[in-house]
């Protein structure tokens, strides 16, 4: 394929599944105990060549993380980006054709935008959708498009971001200071064999059973101790509640305590979410400076900082993150909409970002090249990523150079939603060696077959297991 290509999505199916959470997820001050995932189906043509191929884009609905809203209720928010998710898979049909689906993707993010502001206004609602919203509901389209992409091509997703396909280079998205940019730069030639699962520790979740006061009782780990037992977990990342210094420090110390009690000779790593719950910098200081005096070996495992203050950094434009960002580095995530934001975080002293597939291939990849060509730190997360969404994560993370690790909780959280996907790929959500095996993730499209209980006749080819 040249890159003289022109392609047109020609049909377009979209669909949602409700999961229930097998125990409540606590982050940021709210409970989630469900999540609807969405599916976009799409059919992709090469005009040129008059060949088509399907491609699939799943992702979870987590709008209690993309909008937070204070005055919709959070069956509002749902409904809302779920049907702002179907308004934007239809609208693919009527983009220009393109030489790849980059170019589609960025005239399907400017078409999102307008869409949203329509349906807010034909909702009434009280407040616009944001930028986080708007791409998560874009997503599941996004990935539908690169997934097709490869599968016209007979080759993976990721190896299909050549020159000679794309057609320009990045400064087409990130301006004259990116011209002789290529994706080449931050794709790696080949899926990294394995990744570091980082497990989440939520501020509900019991640690041992000490703190264990009602099972489960589904045969799964109840407890952070069986968990890390079981599956041999060394990288963790920790809810934290950015407001109360004693009961944060606290916790960390804590969570440590037992990770090396389940294993003594384990190297574990930590992550830390605030949640945009710090009031400034300062909280951040004396809750590293604290952790330092209690435990020096916690302290030492610290591998970074996520997001300690609210999304909209240029509301209070006076506090920055220079201080923190010397003694670890610090990532923003709720943040990280657009290159600009970007920018901005880079001058208030943050130094990484996290990329999630929620927010799309196209965004993750352009913003992670923008990210290592300012010297920014990238580490892929998640968002209780269930099923066909979390095998996209995983495959987007094994493919980013330099990313050496993937957040992965929705086995911990809703194993309903992997149930059919187990019997395909089953070390990828029945964790061992604390690692998720991504060398299986090296197939045509987005490198992964999908179960064909769940596939209609119509995409069949879809549960060909990759080449």
């Amino acid at each position: 394929m040249s890159k003289n290509t022109k392609l047109a999505v020609v049909e377009v199916e979209s669909e949602k599944y409700p999961f229930n959470y097998r125990f409540p997820l606590k982050f940021g001050g709210r409970v989630v105990k469900d999540v609807t995932v969405f599916r976009t189906t799409i059919t992709l043509e090469d005009k040129n060549r008059k060949k088509t191929s399907h491609g699939i884009g799943e992702m979870t609905m987590g709008t209690a993380w993309a909008w937070p809203s204070a005055t919709l209720s959070p069956e509002m928010a749902l409904k809302t980006v779920v049907v702002l998710a179907e308004r934007i898979a239809v609208a693919a049909q009527t983009l220009d054709p393109a030489n790849h689906p980059v170019h589609l993707a960025t005239q399907l993010k400017s078409i999102a935008k307008s869409l949203a502001a329509e349906l807010a206004a034909a909702m009434k609602l009280t407040e616009a959708i944001p930028d986080l919203a708007i791409a998560l509901a874009l997503s599941p389209t996004d990935i539908a498009l690169h997934d097709a992409f490869g599968r016209l091509n007979d080759a993976n997703t990721f190896d299909c971001f050549t020159q000679d396909l794309v057609g320009c280079d990045l400064s087409t998205w990130l301006g004259e200071e990116f011209v002789g940019k290529h994706f080449s730069e931050i794709i790696s030639p080949k899926s990294a064999p394995t990744l570091a699962l980082y497990h989440l520790v939520g501020s509900l979740d019991p640690l041992s059973n000490d703190d264990l006061n009602r099972k489960v009782g589904d045969g799964l780990p109840e407890t952070l101790e069986d968990w890390v037992k079981s599956q041999q977990l060394t990288h963790l990342k920790i809810k934290l509640t950015g407001k109360d210094l004693d009961a944060d420090v606290g916790r960390v110390v804590e969570i440590d305590r037992i990770a090396v009690r389940a294993f003594p000779t384990k190297v574990f790593s930590y992550s830390l979410d605030f949640n945009e719950a710090c009031e400034n910098e300062d909280y951040v200081i004396d809750f590293l400076e604290r952790l330092d005096r209690l435990s020096r070996d916690s302290i030492a495992k610290l591998h970074y900082i996520e997001q300690p203050m609210l999304r909209d950094l240029k509301s209070r434009k006076e506090v920055t993150m220079h201080r923190v960002s010397r003694l670890k580095p610090v990532v923003i995530d709720e943040s990280l909409t657009d290159l600009e934001m970007l920018q901005f975080a880079k001058q208030q002293g943050y130094s990484g970002i996290a990329v999630k597939a929620c927010k799309g291939i196209t965004d993750s990849l352009l913003l992670s090249a923008a990210a290592k060509q300012y010297g920014m730190k990238i580490y892929v997360q998640d968002l209780t990523c269930v099923g066909g969404s979390f095998m996209t994560s995983a495959s987007l993370a094994s493919r980013i150079a330099g990313v050496t690790a993937v957040e992965g909780n929705g086995r911990q959280y809703c194993p309903a939603g992997n149930k059919d996907w187990e019997s395909l790929y089953r070390p990828m959500f029945k964790i061992l060696g604390g690692v998720v095996p991504t060398e299986l993730l090296s197939g045509i499209g987005l490198g992964f077959a999908w179960p064909r209980n769940i596939l209609s006749k119509k995409f069949a080819d879809m549960a060909t297991p990759p080449t």
